[in-house]
This record gives structure tokens, sequence and C-alpha cells, in this order.
């Protein structure tokens, strides 16, 4: 076991996700709000060509997970995206990374959590309310946060539980609206035949669908083999998620009445093909999904500050480990905080359209971290994908194309980020020429 304190006597991680919790970690970290709030804004951008639209950006995500697959099989520490990064990039492109990750990572919950509130007003109109908002946001976020702070046996037991309890019902979901077409006709839709021109805005859109996957490779530091399970989550996950979220989207657009309009797609699907009880059962199953999610990102996230402190990025304070519970307890409280933050003052749409910019960028480096590892650690992988090469310098040039899409508003929040990750960096390099003027006895250079 790696000791990540100062010395043998310090507190250290412990390595307790084993292959098959990771494989539901990153399938916990993919499947959240976007399979209950996106597929009416993908069809009405391209219509009932939407579920060829989602198999799509599957493969093309495919493409930038077989890439993080052998990249990660370089490393056993925390940090995923910032550490691959600052390995093969430096420390700049490591810190602008890793905040573009912290941005993402930290909205994407914030997104899921106003969805809770959405569905939970099903069965108390109240939970929209400023009061109830504020409160449910608060008991929601709060919990989470007691959980993981106290451990990581108990964070990843709770990814896996709600694993199991999101799939569920998306499955019943999926088997009653096949139940459905094979015995009825499907009822028309008014669903336009939109043009060529929107399938990029709905593939850019559909990086959130597919995206988190690179959360789950942020706690290596606490995996037991991290340099061989990642690959084979990866490709469990994605397997996985293009199975369901096709298939989702094939049965809303052939039953829903009004798909494009639908504010619980889901749910009114529920309705129509089970009744009553199965809206309520599929709302109940949305909620599990949305508070499986934020319980995967509560114990990811978190280690990507961690791995920022640790190699010196971020305040030190980031990189504390709580000596009973060993877990970094201040990143986790931090990022709770920040969650919530974000959930009172953010609406669902402008968090995930925000995520999927953000994640764009560090896909990108990911992808490009392949090549550089290549050249600078040949033959350190534990995974070796097949046309690496080709993969790797697809999945920049997929990353950029999407890039294209971006509206200036969203861009310019991300130059914001940028600008904050540069004063970081400034500060990093102010620190470490402090420290080289100034030794201090018993430092290490």
């Amino acid at each position: 076991m790696i000791q990540l304190g100062a010395t043998m006597a310090s507190p250290h991680l412990v390595r307790a996700i084993g292959r098959w919790s990771l494989a539901a970690l990153a399938i916990n970290c993919i499947i959240g709000s976007s399979v209950f709030g996106l597929p009416p804004k993908i069809a009405a951008l391209v219509g009932r060509q939407s579920p060829w639209a989602v198999l799509a950006a599957g493969l093309l995500m495919g493409v930038i997970m077989a890439c993080f697959a052998e990249v990660a099989s370089y490393f056993s520490e925390a940090g995923g995206p910032y550490l691959y990064g600052r390995a093969s990039f430096g420390p700049f492109i490591g810190i602008q990374t890793g905040w573009m990750f912290w941005l993402a990572q930290l909205t994407a919950p914030a997104a899921n959590a106003n969805l809770f509130v959405t569905y939970l007003a099903e069965f108390w109109p109240g939970a929209t309310r400023p009061i109830g908002r504020l409160a449910t946001l608060t008991l929601l976020i709060g919990m989470l946060a007691v959980l993981n702070y106290r451990g990581v046996q108990t964070g990843i037991r709770v990814s896996n539980v709600f694993t199991v309890a999101k799939l569920l019902p998306l499955a019943v979901v999926i088997v009653a609206g096949l139940g459905y077409l094979a015995t009825r006709r499907a009822v028309p839709s008014p669903v336009l035949a939109p043009a060529h021109s929107e399938w990029l805005p709905a593939l850019q859109i559909l990086v959130f669908f597919y995206g988190g996957f690179e959360t789950a490779l942020t706690p290596m530091s606490e995996a037991r083999d991290p340099r061989r399970d990642p690959a084979f989550a990866l490709l469990v996950a994605l397997a996985a998620c293009m199975a369901i979220y096709s298939l989702i989207q094939w049965v809303v657009i052939a039953i829903l009445p009004d798909a494009i309009h639908s504010e619980r797609p889901l749910a009114e699907l529920a309705g129509i093909t089970l009744g009553p009880a199965g809206a309520a059962f599929v709302t109940l199953g949305a909620l599990a999904t949305l508070y499986g999610y934020l319980s995967a990102k509560i114990l990811t996230v978190p280690r990507i500050t961690f791995a920022l402190a640790e190699h010196g990025d971020f305040p030190r304070f980031f990189a504390a480990i709580h000596p009973k519970f060993r877990t970094p307890h201040v990143s986790i409280v931090v990022f709770a905080v920040l969650t919530w933050l974000l959930a009172i003052f953010g609406s669902f749409a402008w968090n995930v359209t925000l995520s999927a910019v953000a994640r764009l960028f560090y896909y990108g480096v990911g992808c490009a971290a392949l090549i550089a590892l290549r050249r600078t650690r040949a033959r350190q992988a534990l995974f070796r994908l097949p046309g690496g090469m080709l993969f790797a310098g697809a999945g920049v040039a997929i990353c950029l194309v999407l890039l294209t899409t971006v509206g200036r508003s969203n861009l310019a929040l991300v130059g914001l980020t940028v600008i904050l990750a540069l004063a970081n960096w400034a500060w990093v390099r102010r620190r470490a020429s402090r420290v080289a003027a100034n030794p201090q006895p018993g430092s290490c250079a």
C-alpha cells in the first residue's frame, strides 16, 4: 500500500475499490440527470434520428474513453485528467486541466441536485418553493458529505447500492416501452425533421450524456489495482450506457405524443405503458438515480483538489487526510459546500452546458497525453490500446470540432476559469521560487 503522508506514521488513504466496484462507480458517474432531462432536447435537435445520434455520440466518446483507458494504466495515484495533463505536459497544463476538471464536476452534480428537486415535486409540491428547495438541497448534499467524510468504504457501498437502484427502473421503462410498441401502434408525434446542421449541437450536448466516466478515475490512490482495472471498468460502463441511452431515447420519441415538450419524459412514458403506479415508480427511480449520481461525485471529485494539493499545485490543507476515517475530509467539505451553492444559484440547463464545454477541454488533453506518454514512458502502460496513436488523434479532433458549437457566453465563463488557473499557476511558481531562495533546514530539493 502506498503511503501518502509525510511519514509512515501519517494518515494514509485506504485501497478499498475493487474492479466491479470501479465499473459500478463509472456507470454511477455517467448515468445521472441526463437520462431523465435531456431526451426531449435531443429529439428537438435531430428529431426521429435522435436514437442514432445517441449511438453515434457513444462511439465518439468510446474513442476518448479508450484513450483514457491506456493513459490511466500508467498511474496509480489520485487525480485523473489533472494527473495525466501534469505528467505529460507539465504543471501549467496540469493546473489548467485540473481547474477545468473541477469546474465540470462541480456543475454536473449541481445540475442533478436541481433535477432532484423537480422530480421530488411529484410527491411534495413544496419542494420547488424557495424554503423547500433550500431545505431539500441542504439535506441532500449534506447527508452524502457526512457519509463520505466518514470513510471511502461507506462511500463505495453507497455508490454500489445506488447503481443497482438506478438501473432497475430504467430497465423497467425500457422493457415496458418495448412491450407497448410490440402490441400497439406508436403514437404520431410532432417531432420535426431538423436540419443536418443541428447534429453538431446535439452531439455537443450528448457529451454530457456520456461524460463523467473520467471522475471514476480520480480516486486511484484508493483502488486495489489502479493500473489494470480502469480499462475493464470503462468498457463495461460504455457498453451499458450506450444500450440504456439509445433504447430510452427510442421508446421516448416513439410513444410520447409530444416528446419534445415533455418535462418528465420517463415518468410520462411509464404512465402510458404501466399506468399511474408505473409513473410513481419511475419518479422514485429518478430520485434514486439522481441521489446515486451525487453520491458518486461526492466520493470522487474531492480527490481532484486532494491531488492538486498533493503535488503542490493547491494550498496544502486540501491534501489533509482525516486521522480516523482516512479520507480527504477538507476537500470533501469544500466540494460539498460549492456544489450546494451552485445548485442554489444555478439552473439545470446552465449547469449542463457549462459542464459539457469544460469536459471537451480536458478530454482533448487526456487524448493528447496518450501520444506524449508513449514517447516518454514507452512500455510502462499495463493496457496498450491497439492503434492508440490514431485513437488519440481522432479524440483530439472530436473535441476540437465539438468546441465549434460552443456559445460565447459559455466560452466567457470557461475563459474566467482559465484566468483563475493562470493565477493559480503564478502562485505555484512564486512559492517555488521563494522555497528555492530560502530552503528550510532538512528540506529536500
